[in-house]
């Protein structure tokens, strides 16, 4: 992203952004700040740091092609979108602004001449000179630490953890609102530990935000702690910092703020996609027992809820799911992924038309042709949608007839169910069961928390728990006990954990309504999902099918591609 012009280092790309979009700041995430407001999130591309599992790879590790696609946003731009959707401020974020540092600050000096509160989300691995010019120009930072060891931070590339702190250490002292986010992978729990106790040093009102770790890139599921693990880490940092709060950890209660003088809840929060977060309800900066809470700005009375893929890392997923087809349809070549990608943004496609068409069975496979013919690859689209027809028409045609159980769809923990219109339920259906989900009369993305009462009223004789966010089949029985959830489902032991991708995101979804199928009506299919697992990845990826290598990246097949 620099290059040296022969006088000093210079931006090859220097006032351009890949692309701005409006969400709630929570979704940054961002939650002791203006809670609720809407804030203009910007990108370039390109990053600093090399991590295992980023949740970014498609702006960090395909930055060159990504950069030069022609798809460019000027600052003034920026601003003006800000002004045309009545934003509280400007934030950057889904890339490292110190990819495009000077960028960035002249668009921050610009923005806050109009008034606009402006922020970033950071790794912090840059020197103190660029720390304290950074400061100068923004209100928030969200510092994410990569652990609290030397070790942590070679493994992403970098010298040593001692630049991230003292640019969380500048920031605070220099008046910015500082929260803090770290990854927590299994078995890092002393990482995350250190990296409190050393906040703490600097500030025991810094948020920390714990980013439950979910292997995305090449990273793999052993890495992915438990959602019972996570809280109970979080339990134990409240002891060093009081505002401690989880992500990534669809049900948890450990993303509401409670206060500390009588713990009822004042911002109540529940799970936005990965690394993301949105209001439940009322917020309040000062509970009713009179204690104020440590959150800077006002609360925004009307929530904004971002439409199709939009907000936070949700866009970055919604990137993965065109990667995904494009994958299975052989387009591996940087160019022809930054020129479609780049058109996905460009015509706001990413919005609400990709969300639509995802979550419908059959406007998915119009999709698969839709992609097909921008990457000229007509031909593998019709191998792959004749491979999926099918076998969808042969289990629709089987279950016409079938009784119907009723299947309840979690993701995480058992009391976050997904929305009624998703495509996990679209698969419920066609697989020949009754989809419970639908009788929840709200939604939230890609689903909400629900009562107990309500969850026992729908009385599952299924529990699924999607493959993207899931726990396992004995955390979701131990949860139901320990909440009392008496439901046939959990009674009777049917209780299944999706293989990741397998039910959303990917292609691969026909191998998820094939196991759903096989669940729901074993008199009626006998699908031997090894096998057709093996024909799919080695007829569309080239590789033979390895479970065991298997993450939740939509794009990847979950093992090294020929």
């Amino acid at each position: 992203m620099y290059r040296h012009d022969g006088t000093g280092i210079v931006e090859r790309f220097p006032d351009t952004f890949l692309a701005a979009f409006p969400v709630a700041i929570e979704t940054l995430p961002m939650l002791h700040f203006f809670p609720g407001a809407k804030f203009l999130q910007v990108c370039t591309v390109g990053c600093n740091l090399s991590c295992g599992g980023c949740v970014s790879e498609i702006l960090v590790g395909h930055a060159e092609s990504l950069a030069a696609s022609g798809t460019a946003l000027t600052t003034g731009d920026l601003l003006r979108l800000a002004a045309d959707h009545a934003c509280t401020g400007i934030a950057f974020a889904l890339n490292d602004p110190i990819a495009s540092l000077p960028t960035f600050c002249r668009l921050a000096e610009r923005a806050r001449e109009q008034r606009l509160l402006v922020g970033c989300s950071t790794n912090g691995y840059m020197t103190e000179a660029s720390a304290l010019y950074l400061r100068e120009r923004i209100d928030f930072a969200n510092v994410g630490l990569k652990g609290s060891t030397d070790a942590s931070y070679r493994a992403c590339g970098a010298k040593s953890a001692a630049p991230a702190y003292r640019t969380i250490r500048l920031l605070h002292e220099g008046g910015v609102h500082v929260e803090v986010s770290i990854v927590y992978r299994r078995g890092g729990e002393e990482e995350v530990m250190g990296a409190a106790r050393m906040l703490a040093a600097i500030s025991p009102h810094i948020p920390l935000q714990v980013m439950r770790f979910v292997p995305f890139g090449d990273a793999g599921l052993g890495e992915e702690p438990t959602i019972y693990a996570s809280e109970e880490l979080c339990d134990r940092l409240r002891n060093i910092l009081p505002w401690a709060y989880l992500f990534n950890s669809p049900g948890t209660a450990n993303l509401t703020t409670f206060c500390p003088a009588c713990k009822k809840p004042c911002i109540e929060r529940e799970f936005f996609g990965p690394m993301g977060a949105h209001l439940a309800g009322e917020a309040r900066t000062a509970c009713a027992c009179g204690h104020a809470l440590p959150v800077r700005g006002a609360a925004n009375p009307e929530v904004f809820y971002e439409p199709g893929m939009m907000g936070g890392y949700r866009a970055t997923r919604g990137l993965e799911m065109v990667w995904a087809i494009l994958a299975c349809l052989g387009v591996e070549g940087q160019a022809d992924l930054a020129r479609i990608w780049s058109e996905v943004l460009r015509t706001g496609m990413l919005g609400k038309e990709l969300h639509d068409r995802m979550n419908n069975i059959d406007a998915y496979l119009d999709l698969v042709m839709d992609f097909a013919h921008r990457a000229g690859r007509e031909e593998a689209g019709r191998e792959l949608c004749t491979y999926i027809r099918e076998r969808l028409d042969f289990v629709r045609e089987r279950v016409v007839d079938a009784p119907r159980p009723r299947v309840y769809y979690a993701m995480g923990h058992p009391l976050f169910a997904l929305n009624p219109g998703r495509f996990e339920g679209k698969l419920v259906e066609a697989a020949g069961g009754t989809y419970v989900n639908r009788a929840i009369g709200r939604e939230g993305k890609p689903g909400v928390s629900i009562p107990r009462e309500e969850f026992i009223a729908l009385a599952p004789e299924y529990l699924f728990t999607s493959g993207f966010l899931t726990s396992t089949v004995e955390d979701t029985l131990r949860y139901c006990a320990e909440h009392n959830l008496d439901v046939p489902a959990a009674r009777n032991g049917r209780v299944y954990a999706m293989h990741p991708s397998w039910d959303f995101g990917s292609p691969r979804w026909i191998l998820g309504l094939m196991t759903i199928a096989n669940v729901l009506h074993p008199d009626r299919f006998a699908f031997r999902i090894d096998e057709e697992a093996d024909e799919f990845y080695r007829r569309f990826y080239g590789v033979p099918y390895r479970a065991s290598a298997a993450n939740r990246s939509f794009a990847h097949p979950g093992t090294e591609r020929r």
